[in-house]
């Protein structure tokens, strides 16, 4: 019941913390760069209705400064040989694998608590969570200082993974639903750039996104090592021995990353240092199934509202049904 009070009284104080995005643009106070990122992300607003067929609510029509980091912290955790991670059940989301804190404190507790039972656990903060348009006679989910100043290219699928929450979400599949947003946000981002943006800003964004994909692929690749290992319990060497080389490999070509492509840059070292299996399959919930819908995506002209009424299509079926589906679709990584 203490979680449960403390989720309410978290978004009902964030809630309370939102003005309508007009008042903020006209307040004299309002810092400049504010107020141009605050007429940004409008413009991406209506972009997301007319062009990527995203709910057209009362969502990111106002604005919220919550004097903090982060929207909420999320705890996740998993066993020490698997990436499956721990889910949490709740009422109207189902099973997911996350749980979630306003107070930063008190997902760190539960982390400890977590490693104190021998699972891996990992915190991290969460900028923006979607309230699945149950929350629209409340004013929507607000545009909040924790996003709001991202490099418009960042903006625009910050804004888009968010809103495809409101159109298909499954209870008890955090891949499908995560995976679904991430595929909204890289397809609906990458045409906002490449319909809306400038020259200068597309060439910013794809230095950006570049290493952000190397490191994905990184990461992907040594999800599939520590996989393996998981898989081969009886290998000539000790499941642990072969894990910790797995990391150890993990943690040297990072570093040749910095050293021979990204020049030294060390934006990724905090979430490097604390990857464990926990952060490894949060990775997976986001980017697994992410080809699988893009070629649906393909599959269905790249016309947004038959891609999302595919997808509804896909919720709809059992999961067992779904999974291979999406695995025709592509293999599942």
């Amino acid at each position: 019941m203490s979680y449960y009070l403390q989720s309410a009284r978290g978004h009902l104080s964030l809630m309370h913390a939102a003005r309508p995005v007009q008042d903020w643009i006209d307040d004299p106070a309002t810092p400049a760069d504010l107020r141009q990122q605050l007429q940004l992300a409008q413009r991406m607003r209506g972009f997301a209705v007319e062009r990527l067929h995203l709910p057209d609510n009362a969502s990111y029509h106002r604005y919220a400064d919550l004097h903090r980091s982060a929207a909420v912290w999320n705890a996740v955790a998993a066993p020490p040989y698997s990436l499956q991670l721990k889910t949490w059940c709740f009422p109207f989301t189902g099973c997911i694998g996350y749980r979630g804190y306003f107070d930063e404190a008190d997902a760190r507790a539960l982390a400890e608590q977590l490693r104190a039972q021998g699972l891996e656990a990992s915190v991290y903060g969460v900028p923006a969570y979607s309230t699945l348009g149950w929350m629209s006679w409340l004013g929507g989910d607000p545009l909040l200082n924790t996003f709001i100043r991202y490099p418009e290219g960042e903006l625009a699928r910050m804004l888009f993974h968010e809103l495809a929450h409101q159109v298909v979400y499954v209870k008890d599949d955090t891949t499908f639903n995560e995976s679904y947003a991430t595929a909204v946000e890289r397809l609906g981002g990458a045409e906002w750039l490449r319909s809306q943006s400038s020259a200068a800003a597309r060439e910013d964004y794809a230095r950006f996104d570049g290493r952000r994909r190397e490191l994905r692929a990184l990461m992907l690749q040594t999800r599939q090592a520590l996989a393996a290992v998981y898989a081969d319990t009886a290998g000539a060497e000790p499941v642990a021995q072969r894990k910790a080389k797995a990391m150890e490999d993990f943690h040297a070509a990072y570093e040749r990353l910095k050293r021979e492509q990204w020049q030294g840059f060390a934006g990724y070292d905090a979430y490097i240092a604390r990857a464990n299996n926990a952060v490894f399959g949060v990775q997976a919930a986001y980017d697994g199934l992410v080809p699988a819908f893009e070629a649906l995506f393909a599959r269905e002209g790249g016309d947004w509202a038959r891609f999302h009424a595919a997808v509804a299509a896909l919720a709809a079926q059992p999961k067992a049904e779904r999974d291979a589906a999406l695995e025709r679709l592509a293999p599942v990584r």
